[in-house]
């Protein structure tokens, strides 16, 4: 799937891969290892921003996937987010959706809201939210709608 397709048609919280489509290095090249696999990974996709006009630039839209956290002991000191533009020359796959009656938790509302986590159900978002206090979160379930449309047009995961 081109970038443009994951954000017309991939909601928010699948997993999504992407790839260059060239093979693995060797485990002993290091160096070419650690640029292949900037370019070949997976992520959760947190974010979708739509074209900009700003004069006479204009930049096409974007989405953004959670790839990993770095830390210990309960305390994230790092998030690995990778920011992919609606011309991006990879190749992306959707590798899973969010389940039927999984909740969605936004840091806020609005267009520029960020998801910050996938619940199972209500309850455990609020759990979720009590541990990790974002105040001005926004839950969002997913809906059998939702997940009747992307099988109906043909966008199960797979």
């Amino acid at each position: 799937m081109s970038a443009s397709l994951i954000y017309d048609l991939a909601p928010i919280g699948s997993i999504v891969a992407w790839s260059d489509g060239n093979p693995r290095p060797p485990e002993r090249f290091k160096k070419k290892l650690a640029a292949w696999q900037t370019r070949n990974s997976k992520g959760r996709l947190i974010r979708k921003e739509g074209p900009r006009q700003s004069g006479n630039c204009a930049s096409p839209g974007y989405f953004t996937l959670h790839e990993s956290d770095f830390g210990g002991k309960n305390t994230i000191v790092m998030r690995i987010h990778r920011t992919f533009g609606l011309d991006s020359d990879l190749t992306f796959k959707v590798l899973e959706r969010p389940a039927l009656g999984s909740v969605r938790v936004f840091d806020r509302g609005g267009s520029n809201a960020e998801l910050v986590h996938v619940a199972d159900d209500r309850e455990a978002a609020a759990a979720w939210l009590k541990e990790h206090g974002y105040p001005n979160a926004v839950l969002q379930e997913v809906t059998a709608d939702e997940v009747a449309a992307a099988h109906v047009e043909g966008r199960a995961a797979a």
